[in-house]
This record gives C-alpha cells, sequence and structure tokens, in this order.
C-alpha cells in the first residue's frame, strides 16, 4: 500500500489565519470558533475537610487519592494555602461525584513491595 502525501502549505494557512483573526478583532462575521473555559471555583478550607470526610478517609489517604503530601491537605484544611488551579478543578469534579476519586485509585492500584 502506497502512503499518500498530502501538500501543505503552511505559510498559506498561517496567513489565512492572520486574517481570520483580524477580521474577528475588527468586529466582522468570522468562522472561527471560540472556547471559554471558566477557572474552577475556589474551595473553602471547611470545604475541602467536608469532601475528604465524606470519603470517609483520612488526610494521608486522601493526599495519596490526590498525588500529594499530607501537609498540602493539611494545609488546605487549614486555610494556610490554596490548592493549585488543577487541583482545585479535581476536588470540585470530586465534590459532584465524589466516589469518582475512589473508582479512579481501585482502577490504578499500585502495589508496592516492601523488604523486611
Amino acid at each position: 500500500m502506497k502512503a499518500r502525501i498530502k501538500k501543505v502549505n503552511i505559510f498559506a494557512d498561517l496567513m489565512e489565519g492572520i486574517q481570520e483573526a483580524t477580521r474577528f478583532r475588527a468586529g466582522n462575521a468570522t468562522t472561527l470558533r471560540i472556547t471559554e473555559v471558566a477557572p474552577p471555583p475556589d474551595l473553602k478550607p471547611s470545604e475541602i475537610k467536608k469532601l475528604r470526610v465524606s470519603l470517609k478517609v483520612s488526610q494521608p489517604a486522601f493526599a495519596l487519592y490526590l498525588g500529594t503530601s499530607v501537609g498540602a491537605v493539611r494545609s488546605w484544611e487549614q486555610g494556610g494555602r490554596k490548592p493549585q488551579k488543577a487541583t482545585m478543578r479535581l476536588l470540585s469534579v470530586v465534590k459532584q461525584n465524589p466516589a469518582v476519586l475512589l473508582q479512579a485509585q481501585g482502577k490504578s492500584r499500585a502495589t508496592r513491595h516492601v523488604e523486611l
């Protein structure tokens, strides 16, 4: 089977994009597709703790589920620090569907070997 090679004129594509952006900026009708994503909602320290307690997990277990340190979880719950945006997004998803965090952990179980 012979591979098909598609010729692409990168310069022409770039120029077309620039012209389209210029029309958009000038307020003219355009075919640009714009997607706006709202930032994750901020959770208060008490909401983070309530979420953890609703999952019936300790701070160390919650930290393990989220891939962070126990100190970070403790600090979030005490109001010393705020989670980063990616973590805040994950927490907001977990707030809407708490079981998703536990299910995700169950699917990615890693075994750890400890030598005694």
